[in-house]
């Protein structure tokens, strides 16, 4: 496999409101605070971490609908960093949304076929060529032909995301960045767009960037988990490994949170004191300190990289790993 997106140093910072009128440095809030890692083409990457953790964020700055601060992005060993204008417009071809919310990300005065075919006709493809992509979209997407006149209200829920799925594969991407594409949803509802989503993966040879907060969801689709905690990527594995054996106690404490299917079946839950840092004055060293048992004083002072940890390349940021998983 060819690595389709490499991200490095990644930062995205919103200034915030000075209070103090002639201060030097300006505030920011570091929503996103130099993350780096790549994905493969066809592969799916889960990113997950605590509301607020800058995963959405990350996602958004890499298909550019917001601007980083700082950094590197690569699609097919292609710099868009700086892309802008009528460069950044032909990207969008390739790089998709799936919206959190598919109450909000319909427009409900546009009928589903309107919505679907709005890419296509930015794109200039023929009406003819619209009318049979949008038949073959609402096929596998699992909708029936009469719902193309429909407006968004008369859907369910699930019909909606289904919806919004067919309309980021209007243009044939390559890349798809789904933000908690099902976190809307009921459980029910919840497995059937994920198992509509595998198979369009392996139909349309999809890459998924898959943003989450609900671990299990995560390790059903995901092929690599990559952990963030203000900011930062504190962990990244292989799926199956990084749930089996995490090595980060801020991983440890989120698998631990984790719900066991089998009740006979006891598990320790790790509480984490104290409250989550402000992005907008986050703690030195290691962000995690404030709230890790296994804090000492050079995690108050030194930022750990991340690094490899075991031979199968799963990567931690933590200065006490052996301890840790010991």
């Amino acid at each position: 496999m060819s690595t389709l997106l490499e991200v490095t140093n990644l930062k995205k910072h919103f200034p915030l409101k000075d209070s103090k009128l002639f201060s030097r440095e300006k505030p920011v809030l570091k929503a996103v605070d130099g993350i780096s890692f790549s994905i493969q083409s066809g592969e799916t990457l889960g990113l997950v971490g605590e509301s607020g953790c800058g995963k959405s964020t990350a996602g958004r700055s890499i298909l550019k609908l917001i601007n980083p601060t700082e950094g590197d992005i690569y699609f097919k060993g292609e710099n868009i960093s700086h892309y802008r204008g009528e460069k950044l417009r032909k990207l969008r071809k390739d790089m998709q949304l799936i919206f959190q919310d598919p109450y909000a990300s319909l427009n409900p005065r546009k009928t589903i076929a309107q919505t679907i075919t709005e890419p296509m006709k930015i794109f200039q493809l023929s009406k003819e060529e619209q009318y049979k992509k949008l038949g073959q979209l609402l096929d596998v997407v699992g909708l029936r032909s009469y719902h193309k006149d429909r407006y968004p209200h008369e859907f369910s829920g699930g019909q909606r995301q289904r919806i919004g799925i067919a309309r980021s594969l209007a243009l044939d991407p390559e890349l798809v960045i789904c933000d908690e594409p099902v976190s809307a949803l009921d459980v029910s509802i919840q497995a059937q767009v994920i198992n509509l989503m595998e198979d369009l993966q392996e139909e349309f040879n999809l890459t998924y960037i898959f943003i989450a907060h609900d671990l299990s969801v995560v390790h059903h689709i995901s092929d690599r988990v990559a952990v963030m905690y203000l900011g930062e990527i504190v962990e990244i594995a292989e799926a199956n490994e990084l749930y089996q054996d995490p090595k980060h106690p801020y991983t440890q404490a989120l698998l631990s949170a984790v719900p066991e299917a089998n009740p006979h079946l006891e598990k320790q839950r790790i509480i984490l004191k104290g409250d989550l840092p402000s992005p907008a004055n986050p703690p030195s060293g290691c962000k995690f300190h404030t709230r890790c048992p296994f804090a000492e004083e050079i995690c108050r002072q030194e930022k750990p990289e991340l690094k490899q940890v075991s031979s199968n390349g799963q990567m931690a940021a933590c200065h006490f790993v052996r301890e840790v998983v010991s």
